[in-house]
């Protein structure tokens, strides 16, 4: 197999490329406003009840009606699940990686398709919707490759007189609760991470974001998964999530989303309850309060970019973005007249139209709570650009700065998810690091600097999951920067990386006297 490399990013400076994805773009409006089953054993059932997606940028537009699972069809789908797996586990972890190869062509070819959906349903930019389906290719791909490498296990000693092994075996039946921000990467890789690790699994999207899950699950079944492996639950967290977190038989649950749910998951998930045989594993990727350090002999311009491209792409819906700034105070004047320069230049409208730089939110929800975060910054520092939304025809926010804030600030503290970025000074490095340390977070940060020794002191003061030096502290590649982050981010799962399907299987040691 030749080495992997992460599926590159389409030039949408070559008419040829442009002229493509309008053309995905023309045919996803063709498919809009039709119906997508709850999926248990294979079998599609329809439900009276139904999650109406829209599109975020035009709120009259209906993407999709997607049945609801409730908790019958959810105790039929574990039902479906566990009976899968007693076959699934047996299958050879190089067969089922083959799914997964042909699973990431049929993406390959449909690239731009799958890209359209994210436009419409996420309200992504094409650059952005384009990096989220190539890393879901990448994700798929990667995690094929790396069942490959584990189907042996690892290795132990023996002594004269006995062999020993070390293996690895599936878990058995996951929850997948996936989030809207990456409805398709993350979506995909959690649910394929589990899959390929010989589990079956429960899916539940996002309910923003329903008919991206959807078409992944048609493509699973068109890349010959068997019946009962991916069963597809659509539903609400209180009706369904509570109930299958708390299900005896869950032996996992892979959650991406807000500290809040992820907290009140790993706390029902450890509560024992009757005919449970485990301890139910838990791996979660629950958020961030990022940081752009820039110190005072960088590159300025560098800076400033790195400042406003991890604070305001896909409007700040990524918990990775660098929604806080905290500025050397001799850069401080020069860096922030930047920040708010280039800021301005931003556009903002329905992401369909490429020249966009910034879409809308995702729904009414969080407009109002972003909407109500700028109030609180206007109180806390002072406004410089921005802080104007529209929630008339779909939910557009200005790209929003404060500036001079205090480090303790809610601004700087309270992860907010869209378009609003603080900006703080600093005396020296020491204060830079303490700023950057200060949250209950520990995603990803970045540092601007030419100081080699500054550097090397991030690399160990700087207490983030994901570090980066001279970029922006987002866009993380599959199998280059694994990613997953400290403290209140989560589990430290590192997805992307050379460990995280383990997350998924337990290790069986055999010893056998000869």
């Amino acid at each position: 197999m030749k080495p992997y490399t992460h599926e590159p990013f389409t030039n949408f400076e070559d008419e040829k490329n442009k002229q493509a994805f309008q053309e995905a773009l023309a045919y996803v409006q063709s498919q809009l406003g039709k119906d997508y089953p709850v999926v248990i054993g294979g079998e599609a059932v329809t439900t009276e009840e139904k999650i109406i997606s829209i599109n975020p940028a035009n709120k009259e537009e209906i993407i999709g009606r997607v049945s609801m699972a409730d908790q019958k069809l959810a105790e039929q789908a574990m039902n479906a699940a566990l009976t899968t797996f007693e076959t699934w586990k047996t299958w050879r972890p190089e067969h089922r990686a083959n799914i997964l190869f042909k699973a990431a062509a049929i993406m390959r070819r449909r690239k731009h398709e799958f890209s359209a959906y994210l436009v419409k349903e996420a309200g992504k930019p094409w650059k952005e919707a384009d990096a989220d389906t190539a890393e879901a290719i990448d994700f798929i791909e990667y995690y094929g490759r790396q069942m490959l490498r584990l189907k042996k296990g690892s290795p132990v000693q023996s002594r004269d007189g006995e062999f020993n092994q070390y293996n690895y075996i599936p878990l058995g039946v996951g929850i997948i609760i996936s989030p809207f921000n990456f409805p398709l990467a993350i979506m995909a890789g959690t649910t394929i991470a589990a899959i390929v690790s010989g589990n079956t699994v429960l899916l539940k999207p996002a309910n923003s974001t329903p008919v991206v899950a959807a078409k992944f699950v048609e493509l699973m079944e068109e890349a010959g998964l068997p019946k009962g492996v991916l069963n597809f639950v659509p539903g609400s967290g209180a009706q369904i999530g509570d109930y299958l977190v708390d299900h005896p038989k869950t032996r996992f649950v892979s959650f991406t989303g807000s500290r809040e749910v992820g907290c009140r998951i790993n706390e029902r998930a450890a509560k024992v309850h009757k005919g449970q045989k485990w301890i139910k594993r838990v791996i979660a990727e629950m958020g961030g309060k990022d940081t752009v350090v820039v110190d005072n002999d960088a590159d300025l311009d560098l800076a400033a970019a790195s400042i406003v491209y991890s604070a305001f792409g896909f409007s700040g819906q990524k918990c990775s973005a660098g929604s806080r700034a905290v500025i050397h105070q001799d850069v401080y004047d020069t860096v922030l007249e930047k920040v708010v320069a280039l800021t301005r230049t931003l556009t903002l409208g329905n992401p369909e139209d490429v020249t966009n730089y910034m879409g809308p939110v995702i729904d009414g929800k969080s407009f109002k709570k972003i909407m109500e975060y700028i109030e609180v910054g206007k109180q806390e520092g002072k406004l410089m650009t921005g802080g104007e939304g529209d929630d008339s025809k779909g939910y557009f926010i200005q790209p929003t700065i404060f500036a001079d804030l205090d480090e303790n600030a809610r601004l700087m503290q309270e992860e907010i998810f869209g378009p609003v970025l603080g900006i703080s000074k600093a005396r020296d490095f020491d204060h830079m690091m303490t700023i950057a340390n200060n949250t209950d977070y520990g995603l990803t940060g970045a540092l601007i600097t030419n100081n080699r020794e500054h550097i090397e002191r991030a690399r160990e003061e700087f207490h983030v999951g994901n570090l980066y030096f001279n970029r922006v502290c987002t866009g993380a590649i599959v199998g280059y920067q694994p990613f997953g982050g400290f403290n209140m981010s989560g589990t430290d799962s590192k997805a992307g990386g050379p460990e995280y399907l383990l997350l998924h299987m337990q290790a069986k040691t055999t010893s056998e006297t000869l």
